[in-house]
């Protein structure tokens, strides 16, 4: 999947509708689109910084949610 497909930005609306197998799902795919992110700049194939900035606060909503219901 391209890392531009699956950095839709999430709303926390959004993630409270998740359950939490669905949550840890979404996390280790997010996670997976900054890694790549990352490769991506520092091969200077994205010029746009942003993205990786959204990715993570998205990773921080997403842990957030999870944290919320232990």
């Amino acid at each position: 999947m391209s890392a531009r497909i699956l950095n839709k930005f999430m709303t926390i609306k959004e993630l409270h509708e998740k359950n939490k197998e669905e949550l840890a799902r979404l996390l280790s795919e997010k996670r997976e689109v900054l890694r790549k992110l990352r490769f991506d700049v520092a091969s200077k194939q994205i010029k746009n910084n942003r993205e990786i900035r959204k990715t993570r606060k998205d990773i921080a909503r997403i842990l957030t949610l999870i944290n919320e219901n232990k």
